[in-house]
């Protein structure tokens, strides 16, 4: 796609990995449903092509997402319910497809990452954030609620710190994140990006039936008792030795 602000979303294909870049820079890159369409679209046909093994997803300009944007809210009132119930559909699909996704996806968090843009970075598998990164969920200074963004933020964090965060917006540095389990990566800002592409790349080198199995274990196991994750994990263990040599 090319390079300019007509695009909300930019993909490209570098090799196996899959590059998103969210594309409204004068905005921050704040979420309007044109680009939250785009990124539900694109993540979906990544994950639907053989040919893609990782994602990546990152901003362009001086932010990774900044949330919401507000210019919407407008038009989304009880006088347009039906608007209102299409619009909180699609960002709930398309926040929670990241971790629903087969292959592997990384966020590159520059600048803001604010209310669903945070979702948006922590819901990646891993995140790598800048020195300058700036996390945080401020909604209920405009008197909106985190609502579709909880779930992800209160299973990756103490509750403590979650209701702090959502019930006062204080955001968090990219130091914070690294200590809190957020971030699995703090580089300068001029690095962020290259590092989640090496990242991405070592995912593209692995088996891809193994990978899609692992992560999709990973997810599943943190949501059943002991006795039943074992259960499972030994069934996928039994499955994973008709993966030898598999699409390798």
């Amino acid at each position: 796609m090319p390079n300019d602000d007509a695009e909300v979303l930019i993909s490209e294909r570098h090799g196996a990995v899959q590059v998103l870049r969210m594309n409204r820079p004068a905005k921050l890159n704040a979420l309007n449903t044109a680009l939250t369409q785009a990124l539900h679209d694109e993540l979906r046909r990544a994950d639907e092509d053989d040919d893609v093994r990782a994602v990546v997803l990152a901003g362009e300009g001086r932010s990774f997402c900044a949330g919401a944007d507000t210019a919407e809210f407008a038009g989304l009132t009880p006088a347009d319910n039906q608007a209102v119930i299409r619009r909180a559909e699609l960002t709930t699909k398309t926040q929670a497809m990241l971790q629903r996704m087969r292959k592997p996806i990384v966020s590159v968090v520059q600048g803001h990452a604010l209310g669903g843009g945070a979702g948006l970075a922590i819901g990646c598998d891993m995140l790598v954030a800048a020195e300058n990164a700036s996390f945080g969920y401020p909604e209920l200074r405009h008197s909106l609620v985190p609502a579709i963004v909880m779930t992800g933020l209160q299973r990756q964090l103490g509750r403590k710190l979650a209701f702090e965060l959502i019930s006062t917006g204080r955001r968090l540095t990219a130091a914070e994140l690294a200590e809190n389990g957020l971030a699995n990566r703090v580089t300068p800002v001029d690095r962020a990006f290259g590092t989640a592409m090496e990242i991405a790349t070592r995912w593209a080198e692995v088996n891809p039936l193994a990978m899609s199995a692992t992560k999709d274990l990973f997810y599943r196991v943190a949501d059943l008792p002991f006795d039943q994750a074992m259960r499972t994990g030994g069934d996928i263990n039994a499955i994973m030795r008709g993966f030898a040599g598999a699409g390798g």
